[in-house]
């Protein structure tokens, strides 16, 4: 079974297609993200067709319009991306990201988001060497801010998404 593959012998749910599960785990972080700010920012927050942006965290919050993940390369490195910060002139890393588009079946324009601590302050993700993520820094990002970087992807090189965290990061004002 390659990466991301569905095999169809110990499933119950059918193969929706042959791109990978990244992609359409992907496509529906998007989908989600879409119907929240667009109910959220429209005048109808009742909407009986709502998703539930928010239901990561709990109790679930009122007002988010980002799934924050993360993609692992199918070597299992995190993957990342550089972001300039308008408080800071100097290039940053991140592994953090929120989906924007995709387009052409599994790409994907994914915004760069950047990590930050309880004293919002930006957490530096490289090691001291400069060449590869420090997990014991990974553990410090409790926070994220949009950046203005952002990066396209083709889904289908990456095997594995992860989830982090539901936040407002200001889409809709």
């Amino acid at each position: 079974m390659g990466c991301g593959r569905q095999e169809s012998h110990s499933s119950s749910r059918p193969i929706a297609s042959s791109k990978g599960c990244v992609c359409e785990v992907v496509r529906a972080i998007l989908e989600i993200q879409n119907a929240a700010v667009q109910d959220e920012c429209s005048s109808c927050t009742t909407n009986c067709f709502l998703e539930p942006l928010g239901g990561i965290v709990s109790p679930s919050r009122n007002s988010v319009d980002t799934r924050v993940f993360t993609l692992l390369n199918k070597d299992g490195s995190p993957f990342f991306a550089t972001f300039s910060s308008s408080h800071d002139d100097s290039a940053c890393v991140s592994i953090y990201f929120r989906v924007e588009d995709i387009f052409d079946g599994c790409c994907a324009t994914l915004r760069v988001l950047i990590p930050k601590n309880d004293n919002d302050c930006t957490v530096d993700l490289l090691n001291n060497e400069g060449t590869a993520i420090s997990f014991r820094e990974v553990c410090s990002v409790t926070q994220f801010e949009a950046s203005d970087s952002c990066v396209t992807v083709d889904l289908d090189c990456f095997c594995a998404v992860q989830c982090i965290d539901d936040v407002d990061l200001g889409i809709c004002n």
